[in-house]
């Protein structure tokens, strides 16, 4: 009952979204068929900092003149301590309890010189399973450039705590400095992907910097190509080079936002179907996500995406989210209608926290360090609630950006942060999660209670990831305890908190916002009055069409319209009572002539279009230009004003191709206004 109401309640919030009803979509079966790969158990052995229960933990001696080392848990009690004799180049500490530690080196004064970190983690008994939700952007090729010893360091550290997909980098320009000429497979990128396919990795790549030669004099290089046949064969040799090496591609990263190109969404659905073409022609069986786009997201964006009946051109619909957990939910409802079914994948993720330390290190204050630990499951947890499939944490390596912003749950020598074990306790604990749904404990906001199927450890169980918190930024929270207590009818078998640390089975009496796991026997949690998870909506099918249309506007005409709060919208603004020329195009991505005729067939009354239609003959990969002078008259407009041109081609058997664009001559025109 529960999960057909949910489908109904998304059913009509989807129709009043878009306007578009679930009745007229056509609904067919197809679930992404993730690949397996070959996976082993992980071990620690070799890894500098990072151990597993019983190893021996061992520390080198830095080269300041301490005396003395004392080991402190991730609320500062010491643990251990010990003299440091002279010439002695490494410290055995001994075993030590699954968890973070800081190790500090002191003077003859007790004051602290240098200090490094250490991390215990459980070992693993069972491989990850194929299915794991739990995954981690690395960037590994950019952190370790060249250096194939790092690379595998990276490489390991996320196998080790339990990653299922990893994500990694690369930039076209250095690939294909000049047209048609890719360099040798021996580069960064060639050597990440094999250690980490070696680690038993599944890697997502995602590309972007458009060499020199591909742009238009003026145009950035952060901007798609002007030609879609450079993005398709890139595409289609990368996807040939990297089979069987990598499983997924994202065509762009955040083209949305001025940083990777400030693209209008009409451009990223053009850019998506060339891309998506060029990667199924060099490999049928490679999964091509949506050329993911970040910021606030927006029914404006949807509606680009299905207007332009994009849905046939992706298998997973992805998203950045930089927001807090409790809003994923509120904030993801156009992802859901835009992904028409597709399994949606946030590839980026995290809140920030100002550091506190000096460059290059730029470490967090211990409170920023604990709290950014104790948001890792509140995160996980909450997004795969809201709909998420895979959720990919940013970042491993040690990461800040001008904003003194650090994101990295690694320091900038590849030793842990606290929030790196507390991923590691998120890879075990919900190894192959399956969302349950959410109990919301009556009377109680402040109460985040998530219910998991999930193979900790290999076995079957059910999982709570449970918390404390109430809305608001960084110096807010913490500060929230919510008693609770179980049914008696949910027998407990293990409870673990946020670093995977074993607190018996009895569940503590109040929850705060550190983050407790309960482990129950599998089934256990149908106990619990659970409200479902956000359910993607029908699958909605459609073929990909070879015909590609196109609109390529200069730069300057794109402007963020900033209608929303942290949103990114951009939108082609043209002048009213002026002749506009709108430079379309048209390619043809298969390999037999085809003919056929384009019109604009909507577009609002009173603007006209010069001409109005085309009859093409298109070769094999060929583009052809579609001229047309366009005349916007003055108006009055406002956010209902109608905006929306749509072309449609008819190519009889190779399909039937649309582009559907928005012209305004001021932000925030037709704004609201739904597609024709």
């Amino acid at each position: 009952m529960n999960d057909a109401r949910n489908r109904r309640c998304t059913a009509i919030v989807f129709t009043l979204l878009t306007g578009v009803t679930l009745a007229n979509l056509t609904i067919a079966a197809g679930p992404l068929t993730e690949p397996a790969i070959e996976r082993t158990i992980p071990s620690a052995r070799g890894l500098p900092a990072v151990f597993t229960d019983a190893q021996i933990v061992t520390v080198p001696v830095p080269p300041e003149p301490a005396r003395r080392w004392r080991v402190l848990d991730d609320g500062g009690l010491q643990v251990r301590s010990g003299p440091i004799h002279p010439s002695t180049p490494t410290i055995e500490v001994g075993s030590l309890d699954i968890g973070w530690y800081r190790i500090e080196f002191l003077s003859q004064d007790d004051e602290c010189l240098t200090w490094t970190t250490a991390a215990v983690l459980a070992r693993p008994s069972a491989p990850v399973p194929q299915d794991s939700p739990i995954c981690v952007d690395s960037a590994t090729a950019w952190f370790a450039p060249n250096d194939p010893a790092k690379q595998e360091q990276f490489a390991r550290l996320a196998a080790l705590a339990g990653v299922n997909w990893i994500r990694d980098r690369m930039r076209w320009r250095d690939i294909e400095p000049e047209p048609g000429r890719f360099v040798d497979a021996t580069t960064t990128y060639d050597t990440a992907a094999d250690l980490q396919a070696r680690h038993g990795l599944k890697v997502l790549q995602v590309f972007h910097g458009t060499p020199k030669w591909a742009v238009e004099d003026g145009e950035l290089r952060g901007r798609y190509p002007v030609d879609l046949r450079d993005a398709f064969r890139f595409c289609r040799e990368m996807a040939r080079r990297y089979k069987g090496r990598v499983q997924a591609w994202e065509p762009w990263n955040e083209a949305n936002v001025a940083t990777f190109g400030g693209h209008t969404t009409d451009e990223m659905c053009t850019y998506q179907k060339a891309a998506y073409l060029g990667f199924k022609a060099g490999d049928p069986d490679l999964i091509v996500c949506w050329n993911v786009s970040t910021a606030t997201p927006t029914m404006l964006h949807t509606r680009l995406v299905l207007a332009n009946e994009t849905w046939p051109y992706f298998e997973t619909y992805n998203i950045h989210t930089y927001d807090w957990p409790d809003s994923y939910e509120r904030l993801w409802q156009p992802v859901h209608a835009a992904a028409c079914g597709r399994p949606i994948w946030v590839t980026e993720s995290d809140r920030g926290l100002q550091y506190v330390g000096p460059e290059p290190w730029c470490e967090l204050s211990r409170e920023g360090e604990r709290q950014k630990a104790e948001f890792m499951a509140q995160s996980y947890a909450s997004s795969l609630f809201a709909g998420a499939e895979r959720h990919f944490h940013f970042v491993l390596g040690n990461y800040h950006e001008a904003s003194k912003v650090q994101f990295g749950l690694l320091r900038l020598d590849l030793t842990p942060r606290p929030s790196y074990v507390a991923l590691a306790a998120i890879g075990r604990l919900l190894a192959g999660g399956e969302c349950l749904g959410r109990w919301s404990i009556a009377g109680r906001p402040e109460a985040h209670v998530y219910a998991f199927a999930a193979r900790p450890d290999g076995k079957d169980r059910d999982v709570l990831v449970a918390w404390a918190e109430r809305p608001g930024d960084w110096p807010q929270r913490g500060k929230t305890t919510v008693p609770w207590a179980l049914p008696k009818a949910v027998s407990v078998a293990d409870v673990y908190d946020y670093l995977g640390r074993h607190l018996g089975s009895k569940i503590p009496e109040r929850l705060e916002a550190t983050p407790v796991f309960v482990l129950l026997r599998a089934g256990d949690a149908s106990e619990l009055p659970l409200e479902p998870p956000v359910r993607q909506l029908e699958y909605r099918s459609g073929e990909a069409c070879p015909v590609v249309l196109q609109l390529h506007m200069p730069r300057s005409t794109s402007v963020n319209v900033q209608q929303i709060p942290w949103a990114s919208d951009y939108e082609h603004q043209v002048e009213s009572a002026t002749d506009t020329v709108l430079p379309f195009f048209a390619y043809n991505f298969s390999d037999t002539t085809v003919k056929g005729r384009i019109a604009i067939d909507h577009a609002p009354q009173g603007w006209r279009f010069e001409p109005n239609a085309w009859t093409v003959t298109l070769e094999p990969m060929a583009q052809t230009a579609l001229p047309c002078c366009f005349f916007m008259p003055a108006r009055e407009a406002d956010k209902t004003s109608d905006c929306w041109v749509r072309l449609r081609g008819d190519f009889g058997k190779a399909g039937h191709p649309v582009l559907a664009f928005r012209l305004i001559s001021k932000p925030g025109e037709g704004y609201d206004a739904p597609p024709p």
